[in-house]
């Protein structure tokens, strides 16, 4: 299918070339792109994996076995 715009305001028309220029792509991909965003907006990511990534099952489990020796009560530090 062909589409032609005319008309763009010059913020539309400078945020294509400028993504097009960016990515190294044609015009008519990054036009693409960004209609792709915006009729399918990426899922939410709630884990934060970009920011702490993935933890092994072997980590997983040190940090468990630290949290249980911490939440560990001594009756010893408790009397007066």
């Amino acid at each position: 299918m062909t589409i032609s715009l005319r008309n763009l305001p010059p913020e539309i028309e400078l945020a294509i070339v400028s993504k097009s220029e960016r990515d190294g792509i044609s015009l008519n991909k990054a036009v693409t792109q960004l209609l792709e965003r915006v009729i399918r907006p990426a899922k939410r990511n709630a884990d934060f994996d970009e920011f702490a990534g993935k933890w092994t099952a072997e980590t997983a489990k040190e940090f468990d076995t630290t949290l249980e020796n911490m939440r560990r009560v001594d009756p010893e530090d408790w009397k007066p």
